[in-house]
């Protein structure tokens, strides 16, 4: 495989299918990884909207899948993010990577996802059963999680 298969769709996606298409009649894997984060229903959340900017958002995404390929033997990568309105239960991100080995391929998805939480450019705005609506602040947490590979862990 040539790099990172990186899309922003709005479009819902399909882990098995997904999985096959990195994975049917490759020998070289002997891993593959995958995170599928969904929307939850949080304090009566009835939807989550994801905006973006185009093209500005795929070249970040693809700079973080870059870092990942270049920090482990990966044979194959997929990340998948959706925009638009979603609603509770909707998958949002799909993150899948391949190697040859379970290590790099486990190691390698846990960092694109806890990079994707903090550096991809999306605006998330969260609407309520009550017609609140606010706009989702970043968390500390998050920003823990994504610091821990900055020391090469």
């Amino acid at each position: 495989m040539a790099g990172p298969d990186i899309r922003v769709q709005e479009a819902p996606f399909d882990l098995g299918a997904e999985s096959a298409a990195l994975s049917q009649g490759r020998t070289d894997i002997g891993g593959l990884a995958s995170f599928v984060g969904l929307c939850r229903a949080d304090d009566g959340l009835a939807a989550l909207v994801l905006e973006h900017y185009p093209g500005m958002t795929e070249r970040a995404l693809e700079k973080i899948a870059a870092e990942a390929w270049a920090r482990w033997p990966l044979t194959g990568c997929t990340v998948i993010h959706r925009v638009g309105r979603l609603v509770p239960g909707a998958p949002i991100v799909l993150v899948l990577t391949a190697s040859a080995h379970r290590a790099a391929a486990l190691e390698a998805c846990a960092f694109l996802i806890d990079w994707l939480k903090t550096s991809a450019p999306f605006w998330k705005r969260e609407e309520f059963a009550d017609g609140r609506e606010r706009w989702v602040e970043a968390k500390a947490s998050d920003d823990a999680a994504a610091a821990r590979w900055a020391s090469g862990a």
